[in-house]
């Protein structure tokens, strides 16, 4: 493990200087903020999942698999955002690391990245390059879950290490990036494996936030129960004005792989103050999140203009996952059908 003693001063040093500085929350309201009416402006982006998984037909691993085995003849960055920005898309989501812990990065804090595997370029920098270059927004998924690191999540006094640990990735994701562009939404996933007062929500939420002001925060089932604020998992269509914002502070609500219900509520609470909320959509453009060779089943045009409409609606958000395969690029059948759902809809570029 890479530096673990620097990885704690360096935690231990961001949390006294959170304190010192004052607290960046979100401001109670029954509308959209400026930075929440950006981000429903965008409306529509590209998830892109490509990791370790890609290349053990695997929507999960647990952290095993030997970096060795990550191995893209390329990576076509370039190609990835390009396609986004024909299709009409207006920002993008990449995955920069996992469940299983592999970073798309070189990360001084673990050895488990593509700097000690097959291809050691780094994806993060590039997909950042990409996005100036389109004039496209980056979003950046994180997973919080990492089977890598922190195997034993029922380990409460392993949280504080691996909170250091996160903490420190986050900066680093936002130093690689900074120099290119400015990052839109931050995707956090894999939550539910721990209580919710066990994550360090609120320091996650200064530390993107000191930097990105605008970044949109979500984790992934973001809203509770009633009584029960910690409850999984509270899918759109149980969803109603009020309940309880499982993951405070954060900016819009996810749950994937569901769309929004008709009257999409978008007032929910915390500490009795009430936070205007969007939905995000994160749905597949055939059947798997990541590359399979045995993902060959596309959704329907038809059903993707449905789709499109459905989650789009009511002031909300659709993004489509499209993963590039082994060879580093998006497939064609991908690019076929978002060209035609492009012309469907009669979407700007």
């Amino acid at each position: 493990m890479k530096n673990t003693l620097l990885s704690l001063l360096v935690c231990a040093i961001f949390i006294s200087c959170t304190k010192a500085r004052k607290e960046i929350l979100p401001i109670p309201s029954k509308e959209p903020s400026e930075a929440q009416l950006k981000q429903i402006e965008r409306k529509y982006g590209m998830f892109i999942h490509f990791g370790i998984n890609t290349f053990h037909d695997m929507e999960w691993t647990d952290g095993s698999k030997p970096t060795s085995s990550y191995t893209p003849s390329t990576i076509d960055a370039d190609q990835w955002i390009k396609t986004a920005k024909d299709a009409g898309m207006k920002y993008v989501i990449l995955i920069t690391k996992h469940h299983e812990g592999f970073a798309l990065w070189d990360s001084k804090y673990t050895e488990y990245d593509v700097a000690t595997s097959g291809n050691t370029t780094n994806v993060v920098e590039e997909v950042a390059k990409a996005c100036k270059k389109y004039n496209i927004g980056l979003g950046l998924y994180y997973s919080l879950w990492d089977r890598n690191y922190n195997a034993d999540v029922e380990n409460v006094a392993l949280d504080s290490s691996y909170n250091s640990y996160m903490i420190n990735q986050l900066e680093e994701l936002l130093e690689i990036t900074k120099p290119y562009t400015n990052i839109v939404e931050f995707w956090f996933d894999g939550g539910w494996v721990k209580e919710n007062n066990r994550w360090p929500i609120n320091e996650i939420y200064q530390t993107i936030k000191s930097q990105e002001p605008d970044c949109q925060v979500g984790i992934n089932w973001t809203i509770g129960l009633p009584g029960n604020p910690d409850y999984h998992k509270v899918i759109p269509e149980e969803q109603q004005e009020g309940y309880p914002i499982r993951y405070f502070p954060s900016d819009f609500r996810l749950g994937d792989p569901f769309l929004p219900k008709e009257n999409d509520p978008k007032i929910f609470t915390h500490n009795n103050e009430e936070y205007y909320m969007p939905w995000e959509s994160t749905v597949c453009i055939s059947k798997r999140w990541f590359y399979n060779t045995q993902d060959t089943v596309y959704k329907p045009i038809d059903e993707l203009v449905e789709l499109y409409n459905v989650a789009t609606a009511q002031d909300n958000i659709l993004i489509l996952n499209c993963p590039p395969g082994r060879d580093g690029k998006i497939r064609s059948e991908d690019i076929q059908l978002l060209t035609e759902l492009k012309e469907r809809l009669n979407i700007d570029s």
